[in-house]
């Protein structure tokens, strides 16, 4: 028995010596097995999402209608203040028309409001609110009037009709003023009605001066 024994014990050393220095075994297809799970249980980076922005067919038609709504405001106050400058130049066109009437009138009033007895003052309202040019030329004509008129005893008195711009010419107003006027003289002392009218030129450029006058007579029946 004992020399069964002995041998068995040494080949079980020289075993077990072999084994222990034996290079481990790896399972691959485990490992493997293993990887391929942890990948397919691992999160995945998911890719941001599209935003999207969605509107109601309600408020797209209230934008709409807000859009509308704000052009036509736009419009209308444009049209608006357009035609308020317009008011304003039509009013100041207007405005500018009565002046000039106004200048022209109390002109011709003047002019035609004469008596032999006191000829200087109607030669100063000759020359009132005229051009230095305008009133030198009464200045020499004056004494050949005088020589005309004192004679004859002249005197008229006007009564205003009615005035009216007829033309703008470069800015200068063209006003003709209609007078009724009673004349008395030496020759008809019961006086001569007739309507004559003044043609008269107002410079609004300069300081609404009268800038040139005429007047035709158009004789009318005694009254």
């Amino acid at each position: 028995m004992s020399q069964d024994t002995e041998p068995k014990r040494a080949v079980d050393a020289e075993a077990t010596a072999v084994s222990a220095t034996a290079t481990p075994k790896v399972d691959i297809e485990k490992t493997g097995t293993e990887t391929t799970d942890t990948e397919k249980t691992a999160p995945r980076a998911e890719a941001p999402a599209a935003k999207t922005v969605s509107l109601k067919l309600s408020t797209l038609g209230l934008m709409a209608a807000a859009a509308v709504l704000l052009i036509a405001v736009v419009t209308t106050t444009s049209l608006w203040l357009s035609a308020r400058g317009d008011v304003r130049d039509s009013e100041a066109a207007v405005a500018d028309d009565k002046h000039a009437e106004q200048v022209a009138t109390d002109y011709a009033m003047g002019a035609a409001n004469l008596n032999y007895a006191d000829f200087n003052a109607w030669t100063a309202r000759l020359k009132a609110n005229t051009t230095p040019t305008l009133a030198g030329k009464f200045d020499a004509t004056s004494s050949k009037l005088q020589e005309i008129l004192v004679p004859l005893k002249w005197t008229s008195s006007p009564t205003l009709l009615s005035s009216q711009v007829i033309t703008r010419d470069n800015g200068v107003y063209k006003v003709n003023v209609y007078l009724n006027v009673n004349s008395t003289n030496a020759q008809n002392p019961d006086g001569v009605l007739t309507t004559i009218y003044y043609t008269v030129n107002v410079d609004p450029k300069n300081d609404w001066k009268v800038t040139d006058v005429g007047g035709i007579d158009l004789p009318l029946p005694k009254q």
